[in-house]
């Protein structure tokens, strides 16, 4: 099918009235609070067959909802996942395919004082594509975000503030996200009177520097004073109004540290014989003494926010209509002294972050909607985060297709993305599926393509073609063997890259 074909149908899904999803009254439509994690990996959660690390209350929002077992972030890196969340369009057409930065000085930057960071933030959103949380406001939706926002560096034109935000809290830059005791958060509020994105300084941390023995000293955990703000923001709603809250959380990110408290406590217990990692010269990442004990714990409290998430819902009597997303950036990481090995995080999957191997994108998905998704459900539908803005638009009722630009162009035609709204409410004879997904990463110079159970991966322009029905962890490479089916994929890849300055990949040579 064509990629003209595919966009059709994917639009043609926002007016299936059979499916009856959306109430006519503003007020009725549901709230959403979507919860993305960082760099955790399919097999983190006890659900997805974690043995070491306990995690009760994402359990159970899979045992209320829906588990997805073949979904995908939209890159194996942080913020170009996240622009396709934004955008609904795959990295091979999407502007922010890479996490470049932006600093105003030098490249280079001194950690190892007490100055503030000189790093500001990533590659801006294209100022002319709107973007999810501006659809959500326009759609009457009272918006909040805590966490990384990844999306534009700060005084740029991407900026929460400038992008259909009413409250924001956490770090522009994420880059400055791989520390947990900053110098400084960033802050938007409308209900404040903030006009634009301001820095809010960490008092109590200024007196103690960023690296050694006494950033430990620091009191003020950003995970929790992010998580704090979120349930903060989630007081203030009502059922006057609808909610739409993407709490961007940075654990489990490296690094690997967090309060001293009964969760370390517990897991330092159980991890006796735990592993160090003292560092390397140049490393973003301070050391750390109980490596395996902080990263269980580091879910755990994660799993913990969650759970407060859910009962402050429940509190404000907000839980039957509001829909709960749990999911992740990408695959796991392991920097900052990290051992994926250990934990099984792959979950049998061949790959890590910056990979398009499937333990680089394959990623926990779950849904929670009470009344509409029936409690238990797992699911098999393939389905990528650039699928998540065409959902959103068909639960709220949107018809106004946002405006995408690819190379420059604009272009009417809908999403790349297609809505698994009908799959959500149980209506898998209605619910369209991909011909392929895509993805595509400077960094490493990789393309992946996943055609039904075919998973081609292109390595510095040479392709790897493996069965995932018969070989999910990708260790057999029968590209030789199937040279027609290589070409198809190929020819899938020219159809769908768009040439980006910015971020530049190699394209595999067909044969014939």
């Amino acid at each position: 099918m064509s990629k003209k074909r595919t966009t059709i149908l994917a639009s043609g899904m926002f007016v299936a009235s059979a499916l009856n999803v959306i109430a006519a009254n503003k007020t009725d439509k549901p709230n959403i609070i979507f919860i993305l994690c960082d760099d955790m990996g399919y097999g983190d959660l006890a659900c997805y067959g974690q043995k070491y690390i306990q995690t009760p209350h994402i359990d159970r929002l899979a045992s209320e909802g829906m588990k997805f077992t073949q979904a995908y972030a939209g890159s194996p890196v942080s913020a170009p996942s996240r622009a396709t969340i934004m955008t609904g369009q795959h990295s091979g057409h999407g502007h922010v395919r890479g996490n470049k930065e932006y600093w105003p000085q030098s490249p280079m930057m001194n950690y190892k004082d007490n100055r503030e960071f000189s790093i500001v933030g990533q590659e801006p959103y294209d100022a002319r594509h709107v973007i999810l949380p501006e659809v959500m406001k326009r759609n009457g939706y009272a918006t909040g975000m805590f966490g990384k926002w990844a999306g534009g560096y700060e005084g740029s034109s991407s900026t929460p503030d400038k992008r259909g935000v009413d409250e924001f809290f956490g770090y522009i830059c994420q880059f400055q996200a791989h520390l947990y005791y900053p110098n400084f958060l960033n802050r938007y509020s409308q209900s404040k009177g903030d006009t634009a994105t301001i820095r809010i300084t960490l008092d109590e941390n200024i007196n103690y520097p960023m690296y050694g023995d006494d950033y430990r000293k620091r009191t003020q955990y950003s995970a929790d004073l992010i998580h704090q703000e979120a349930l903060k923001w989630i007081d203030r709603q009502s059922k006057d109004q609808p909610f739409y809250g993407f709490f961007t959380y940075t654990l489990p990110h490296a690094e690997l540290v967090q309060p001293n408290d009964s969760i370390l406590a517990f897991y330092k217990k159980q991890f006796f014989h735990d592993k160090t990692w003292g560092g390397s010269e140049g490393s973003r990442y301070n050391e750390a003494i109980h490596t395996h004990a902080e990263f269980a714990g580091m879910i755990t409290r994660l799993d913990a926010y969650v759970g407060e998430v859910m009962d402050k819902l429940k509190e404000k009597g907000l839980d039957d209509n509001t829909i709960v997303i749990f999911s992740s950036d990408n695959g796991p990481h392991e920097e900052g002294g990290a051992d994926p090995a250990f934990f099984g995080r792959d979950g049998q999957l061949r790959g890590l972050k910056r990979q398009c191997y499937e333990g680089g994108i394959r990623i926990p998905f779950i849904v929670r909607w009470p009344g509409k998704i029936k409690a238990g459900e797992v699911n098999e539908h393939q389905l990528a985060f650039y699928d998540i803005m065409p959902t959103f638009c068909e639960i709220i009722g949107e018809k106004k297709f946002p405006k995408r630009y690819v190379n420059k162009e604009l272009k009417t035609d809908g999403f790349d993305g297609i809505s698994f709204a009908p799959t959500l409410l149980g209506h898998d004879d209605k619910q369209k599926k991909h011909d392929f997904l895509y993805w595509e990463f400077h960094e490493t110079n990789q393309i992946g393509v996943r055609m039904g159970d075919w998973k081609l991966v292109v390595i510095n322009g040479k392709p790897h073609l493996y069965d995932l029905k018969n070989d999910i962890h990708e260790d057999h490479d029968i590209a030789e063997a199937h040279q027609d089916v290589v070409n198809t994929m190929v020819d899938i890849i020219y159809r769908e890259h768009t040439p980006s300055e910015l971020f530049e990949v190699t394209l595999p040579t067909k044969k014939e």
